[in-house]
């Protein structure tokens, strides 16, 4: 899309035969004096402002301050019949990008704007990629080998580069942000930006605004102008993630930018042409909210273009321990603590666990040994009882012994059984060991560990 020229001059000549010299290549503003150039900077965002320097009323300096106060700053162009190197130089302390003397050189002018874009349009990439480096938890890559997760890698390699828009479908915490953040980064719109929006964390009419953005004034509380996100990832790739979320307004919306790759801001009718890569994603099936009404059957077979399914975490049981590896390193370096080992019969266990909330679960529990477990090793009995609950039954037999233990571990780990088996229940648990309280109570004494991982505590007296 072209760029917005703002021209500021009381010359009526002067302004319109700029206008006529740059409206092929611009989308040309102009402005008679400083009150109206601040008016129209108030309703638009200007990629360029080229101001006279003296004008009736305020001058093209306090245009220039004017400018540079808005969130999204214009390169600022000087142009004055009074040219000196006393006027250069204030004009570049206030901001100016360059000064030029009157009568201007068109061919001239246009070089300067021309350069003034690039630079502006480097120093938004470099910002860009800045960003990217700094992100908190950004991580080396996508952590697995499982056949599941390869057949999607591959397929990323194969879509990334294309405009297609992709749907990618999964549990929750499967990596669905990981995986569209790949997409965008081995895409030729790497260097642009790259925008995040978590549609089921917004109401309806928020959503809205943030997708598309509104003019002042649009509804009770727009009080400025707003971008947009499609504006914001103009260039690159827009991310919606839980697309399933979003009301059947946006829907239309979304539907009609699909078609025309263009949107209107809210309380404006001005279309605005974008180029966007979108990437969605979702855990729920948007088939069958279609058949059911809930979702748009057109916007569906446009969003499906292409369709990446992601393995659930319980699919990839291989990838578990590489997975703990990776991240119990990574949160010991970002907590500068010693990372936590887990011993042999601990991995066997979270091998062995469901992992309903998949990646974003397994992140969360290495974050916790870390910080709990500081340089340690941790065995099984020092997992929460949910980790080493049996998988089809609910509970691990108290009456199995496993081999290979000694004396002392084959009772601390039918202790443990019973304990997990009975809730935390201690009069229970007594009772199905057949030992009085008194040597449960002891035994607890001599690991205390035991106690503390017990889930629900009861107090004797319940039974």
């Amino acid at each position: 899309m072209p760029a917005n020229l703002l021209i500021v001059d009381d010359e009526r000549h002067t302004r319109e035969g700029l206008e006529a010299a740059l409206e092929d290549q611009y989308e040309v503003y102009l402005a008679s004096n400083a009150e109206e150039a601040f008016n129209l900077m108030e309703a638009e965002s200007f990629d360029v402002v080229l101001t006279d320097l003296r004008m009736a009323g305020k001058s093209g300096m306090k245009v220039i301050d004017e400018a540079l106060t808005k969130s999204y700053q214009p390169v600022c162009i000087m142009m004055t019949a009074y040219g000196n190197i006393e006027t250069a130089v204030e004009a570049m302390k206030r901001g100016a990008y360059d000064f030029m003397t009157k009568p201007v050189n068109l061919e001239k002018l246009e070089i300067m704007i021309a350069r003034a874009l690039r630079s502006k349009n480097l120093e938004k990439e470099n910002k860009v990629l800045h960003e990217r480096l700094d992100q908190k938890f950004s991580l080396p890559g996508i952590i697995g080998n499982a056949p599941a997760l390869k057949l999607v890698l591959d397929r990323v390699k194969l879509v990334a580069p294309s405009k297609a828009a992709v749907l990618l479908e999964g549990e929750t915490g499967t990596g669905k942000e990981l995986i569209a953040q790949s997409i965008h980064q081995n895409s030729p719109r790497a260097k642009k930006p790259f925008v995040a929006v978590h549609c089921a964390a917004l109401a309806a009419n928020l959503l809205e605004s943030e997708l598309f953005g509104h003019e002042k004034g649009a509804f009770t509380g727009a009080s400025e102008k707003r971008i947009g996100r499609f504006e914001a990832a103009d260039g690159g790739t827009l991310f919606l993630d839980e697309i399933g979320e979003i009301d059947a307004s946006t829907q239309v919306k979304l539907l009609r930018f699909l078609d025309s790759k263009s949107f209107e801001r809210i309380g404006s009718n001005k279309p605005i042409n974008v180029d966007v890569r979108l990437v969605c994603a979702t855990n729920r099936n948007l088939k069958k909210m279609a058949e059911k009404g809930g979702f748009r059957d057109d916007l569906l077979y446009r969003l499906n273009t292409i369709t990446l399914n992601l393995p659930a975490l319980r699919e990839r049981k291989d990838d578990i321990p590489i997975l703990l590896n990776h991240y119990i390193k990574f949160f010991a370096q970002e907590n500068e603590l010693p990372p936590a080992q887990l011993a042999p019969d601990a991995v066997s266990a979270l091998q062995a666990y469901k992992w309903p909330g998949n990646i974003r679960e397994l992140r969360n529990f290495c974050e916790n040994i870390v910080v709990l477990h500081q340089g340690r090793i941790v065995s099984e009995f020092d997992l929460e009882p949910r980790f080493v609950t049996d998988q089809t039954t609910g509970c691990e037999n108290p009456a199995q012994v496993p081999t290979g233990l000694s004396m002392e571990n084959n009772e601390k780990r039918l202790l443990h059984n019973a304990l997990i088996q009975t809730k935390g229940n201690k009069t229970q648990a007594a009772k199905l060991l057949g030992i009085s309280r008194r040597t449960l109570h002891r035994k607890l004494l001599q690991w205390p560990e035991l106690d503390c991982n017990s889930k629900a505590e009861k107090d004797d007296t319940d039974t």
